[in-house]
Order: C-alpha cells, then sequence, then structure tokens
C-alpha cells in the first residue's frame, strides 16, 4: 500500500519536539519520535522549518511550565496566517491542565497526557479531519481511541530510536505511589506500574545489537520494581534485574535512577560491588535535613536513617559517588529547619546536588499548607546551599 493511499498525501511531513524536564521526559520524546517516524514522518531540529511542533512537558515546578508557556507563545507569534503550525502539547503538563490549556493557549491544537503518547501518531493523522481543537476527554468522546488502562503498550518502547548513538535511556517503571507531599507526579503520570523485566532485556539487546553501549535503567522509583510474572516466568525485584543486565554480551555501562531512601537497603549497595558494568554511583535524595520537614513532606525515613544509609554505602561501595536533590523554602521551613539541611550538606559531602526553590504544585497534599517562606528567603537559602555545594563538588573533583 503507498503512503498516498494511507492518507499521507496531504499530511504534514515535519515535526520538532521540544522537550522539558528529567530523563523520563527526554525518553518519553524519544519514543514519540521513533512512532512518528515509522508513520513516515521525519524530525527536524529545527522549529522554523516544522509543520508541526510538539511540547513535551514537565509540572514537577513552576519555572519549568512557565517556559513552555512563553514557548507557545513565541512560536505563535511567529506563525503566519497562511501557514499556522500545529502545536500540541504532550506529558504532565498536558494531564495536569487538560482542556483548561485551550484557554490559556488558544494556538494549541492537541493536548495528551503521558499514558497516552502512544495515540500520538493517530492524532496528528487525525488534524487534517477533524474541525475542533483535540483534548484526551474529547477524543474519548470521538471513539478515535479507548484508552483503558494506566500502562503504556509495551511495543511503543521498541521502536528502536534513540537519540544517542552510544547511550539509552530504558524506562523499567512508569509512575509512583510514594505520595510525597510537594510531587505532582502520581497525579499526573499515576501509580507505579512496573514494566515486565523480559520487555526490558528485549529493549537493552535489541539497543546493544544496533551499537548502544550504554544504558540508564529509568523510574520515579527505582528500588520498588518488581516484575510482574508471566506464565512460565517467576518474579524478578530490581536487584535480579540488575544482575540480569549485567550479564547482556555487548553492554559494556550502565546505571540507573532514581533511588528513594525509604526502599534502599545495603543489599543494592553489595549488588552495586558486585555487577562489574554498573556504575558506582547513586542519586538518592534527601530533599531536606530537618525532621519536621521530612515528615511534612511525606518522605517516610528521618535524618539519623539516611545518614545511617550514606554511611553504610560508602563503607560498601568504595569511592562511589553520590548525589541528592534539595528543596529549600518548603512550607513551614524555619531557619533552624534550613539550617539543618545546610548542616547535613556540610556532613555528607555530595560530589552533586540539584537544588529547587519550593513551588506550589496543584493537586498536591502541599497545596493545603501555607507557602509561608517569603521569595526573597527563598532565593536567599538557595544561594547559600548551592555556594555551598559548589565549594563541595570542586573539593571532590580535586580529590
Amino acid at each position: 500500500m503507498s503512503k498516498e493511499s494511507k492518507g499521507y498525501k496531504n499530511m504534514p511531513k515535519k515535526i520538532y519536539i521540544r522537550t522539558f524536564g528529567c530523563q523520563m521526559n527526554i525518553r518519553d520524546s524519544e519514543v514519540i519520535c521513533g512512532l512518528l517516524r515509522n508513520e513516515g514522518y521525519r524530525m527536524t531540529d529545527k522549529p522554523d522549518t516544522a509543520d508541526i511542533i510538539i511540547f513535551n512537558t514537565c509540572s514537577v515546578r513552576q519555572h519549568a511550565e512557565d517556559k513552555v508557556w512563553s514557548e507557545i507563545g513565541r512560536v505563535n507569534k511567529q506563525g503566519s496566517s497562511n501557514k499556522r503550525k500545529i502545536i500540541g502539547l504532550v506529558g504532565c503538563m498536558a494531564q495536569n491542565y487538560q482542556d483548561g490549556v485551550f484557554q490559556r493557549a488558544p494556538s494549541v491544537d492537541f493536548v495528551v497526557g503521558p499514558t497516552d503518547i502512544d495515540k500520538i501518531p493517530a492524532i496528528v493523522k487525525s488534524l487534517s479531519t477533524i474541525e475542533h481543537r483535540l483534548s484526551t476527554r474529547n477524543l474519548f468522546e470521538k471513539k478515535i481511541w479507548e484508552t483503558d488502562s494506566l500502562n503504556r503498550p509495551e511495543e511503543i518502547y521498541h521502536t528502536g530510536y534513540y537519540q544517542g548513538k552510544k547511550h539509552a535511556y530504558i524506562v523499567i517503571s512508569e509512575g509512583c505511589s510514594n505520595y510525597c507531599s510537594y510531587c505532582v507526579v502520581p497525579y499526573v503520570r499515576g501509580e507505579l506500574r512496573n514494566r515486565n523485566y523480559a520487555g526490558i532485556l528485549k529493549e537493552i539487546e535489541t539497543a546493544v545489537d544496533n551499537g548502544i553501549t550504554s544504558v540508564t535503567l529509568l523510574g520515579q522509583n527505582v528500588n520498588a520494581y518488581q516484575s510482574s510474572a508471566l506464565r512460565h516466568q517467576s518474579s524478578v525485584d530490581f536487584r535480579q534485574l540488575l544482575r540480569m543486565v549485567d550479564d547482556i554480551k555487548g553492554l559494556e555501562e550502565f546505571s540507573f535512577v532514581t533511588s528513594h531512601p525509604k526502599d534502599t537497603t545495603s543489599d543494592l549497595f553489595k549488588a552495586m560491588v558486585e555487577l562489574k558494568k554498573l556504575k558506582k554511583y547513586l542519586h538518592l535524595p534527601i530533599q531536606s535535613g530537618s525532621d519536621k520537614i521530612l515528615e511534612l513532606m511525606n518522605r517516610g525515613y528521618t535524618r539519623k536513617y539516611y545518614l545511617d544509609l550514606v554511611e553504610n554505602y560508602r563503607r560498601i561501595v568504595k569511592g562511589g559517588s553520590l548525589s541528592t536533590d534539595i528543596i529549600v523554602g518548603f512550607p513551614g521551613e524555619s531557619q533552624d529547619d534550613f539550617l539543618a539541611t545546610y548542616a547535613l550538606l556540610k556532613e555528607i559531602k555530595f560530589d552533586s546536588a540539584y537544588i529547587f526553590k519550593y513551588s506550589l504544585r496543584p493537586h498536591t497534599p502541599a497545596q493545603r499548607l501555607v507557602d509561608d517562606v517569603t521569595r526573597a528567603e527563598k532565593e536567599k537559602r538557595h544561594k547559600l546551599v548551592l555556594d555551598l555545594q559548589k565549594e563541595i563538588s570542586r573539593k571532590c573533583l580535586k580529590n
């Protein structure tokens, strides 16, 4: 069947995807690219030449959302009346705002949440036949698709498309069930859902056959991974999965993110030592050094628990690097609470840290708390912690 007979004749050809946020969003954009390429579309890295622009978005922080709204406005201003670009908003912001996107940004043509990215090729194709703008809800009403599960189809991870020639991100789980009080992830990506290990291994093996030598296993909480059993297969936990990945011929190196402290154990550290291909690197978000704030955040551990965990990691994984996430200015964070975080950074001496100012996220329990730390104070605390970490990182590099 020719492309013309399949409806490709008048279909826009060039698509530009702009990614905001973390590695999970990078991988989602790769999946979208792979799906669209398989349908005959061409990707471009020049938005000015694209027929369709897709923004793959992040809702974890307000700053990330503000950048998206700004970019949509910029693209809209550049469009001409005789050839207006088709604009799509996908990912976490799409799920968060849904039809509200069209009120905020009327130039957007379609909105798709992260669990429905496999439907994007059908949506793009349908834009030539459907007059009104599209969202997950009204597409359901139009019967273009019927979503009966939050689980993405396994086949979307097997398009073979990765941005890097030697490195690939591999999703092992989707969503999160921790419900940290500040975090929007469970509300936009759903609760934790694990891919079956057989599909994960197949994806890595195929990637290696195509020249990939290094992979990063991705999940909001990789330590909670537990593969559901298939017929004639037993279930597999995270450490068992790591061992299986380590055994893949042709793979030279792999790593994983992100680990939640409450699910991290010394057994994982021992596996990191035993597995030769696994990088000796651990990203272990602490968020705050104050027990009061950790409880308000619903993190599920104490300062002492975290310090003991770090001590065990460094004792077992000799020379292993360690990074973290920090949030300053969380509701109720007093000067003493902040100083507890500052002191913790000085004590642990992380190799690197991602430091953020708290911003209220819709749907989260923290939304009900009084955001009582002023913007100026958040800026001050952020700078103090950032300057401290820069100095620590410089000393780590020298050593």
